[in-house]
């Protein structure tokens, strides 16, 4: 992909994506970009990204937007419609809809990262279209911020996805197998079987983990000052 003349710089965190610069990719695999992606399949024109609960009811009472989706503490807050739950958005009825969202990690992350001069939302169901995103651009330098939980502490998935991504992006095919067999290992896994923790449904993991699901890139641009998610697919750009 023309890696070798890019400058792929691999950080983490909120930190992370205040430092980033040139295209920057901000992946949160569990779950915000999962979900993200889940719901602009399922035909959701576009998604809002804000820092706020406050702020996603207010666009959303202001008729810039139909449905809040997102969480606090990984719970859906008072007033939203969906959750945090690529499951959930996947069963939802989001065609034609704008979606406002609204995270602990992936979103805050989309918002501190203000030197971008491209900007995407990056999950493993997105993986090797956001790599030909990217490198359509030919950028000078790529940066890959891993938000980790809350922006806060690192996890395996987001620092396996920042490293997949590279590997595409240098033009090697990366190991999907191994990816997904090393996440599966990490400690966040049990949670989502664990009866006591239903906002973390079980095939949310299914589909974060379900590799280049998706043909499309998860674009984001300034519309009307707003961070504006919308569907990038690489193979119809010109």
């Amino acid at each position: 992909m023309g890696g070798e003349t890019m400058d792929i710089r691999l950080d983490s965190l909120i930190t992370g994506a205040e430092r980033a610069q040139g295209a920057v990719v901000v992946i949160d695999v569990f779950r915000a970009f999962t979900t993200a992606a889940v719901a602009l399949a399922r035909g959701a024109t576009k998604i809002i990204m804000v820092d706020t609960v406050e702020e996603a009811l207010r666009l959303r009472a202001t008729g810039v937007g139909q449905i809040c989706m997102g969480e606090v503490g990984g719970h859906k807050p008072n007033g939203f419609d969906l959750g945090n739950s690529p499951f959930d958005a996947s069963q939802a009825l989001l065609d034609g809809i704008t979606v406002i969202q609204r995270t602990s990690a992936g979103t805050q992350g989309i918002v501190a990262a203000k030197q971008a001069t491209q900007l995407y939302a990056g999950s493993l169901v997105t993986a090797k279209a956001t790599a030909q995103a990217v490198a359509r651009h030919a950028p000078a330098r790529v940066s890959l911020v891993a938000m980790g939980m809350n922006g806060e502490i690192r996890t395996d998935e987001d620092e396996l996805c920042a490293i997949h991504l590279r590997n595409l992006l240098q033009g090697r095919p990366g190991c999907i197998a191994g990816t997904r067999n090393v996440i599966l290992a990490g400690p966040q896994i049990p949670d989502f079987r664990d009866p006591a923790k239903p906002h973390l449904h079980p095939e949310d993991l299914d589909i974060a983990i379900d590799i280049d699901r998706y043909d499309f890139a998860v674009r984001i641009s300034k519309e009307d000052g707003r961070l504006v998610a919308r569907r990038d697919l690489p193979h119809l750009a010109a």
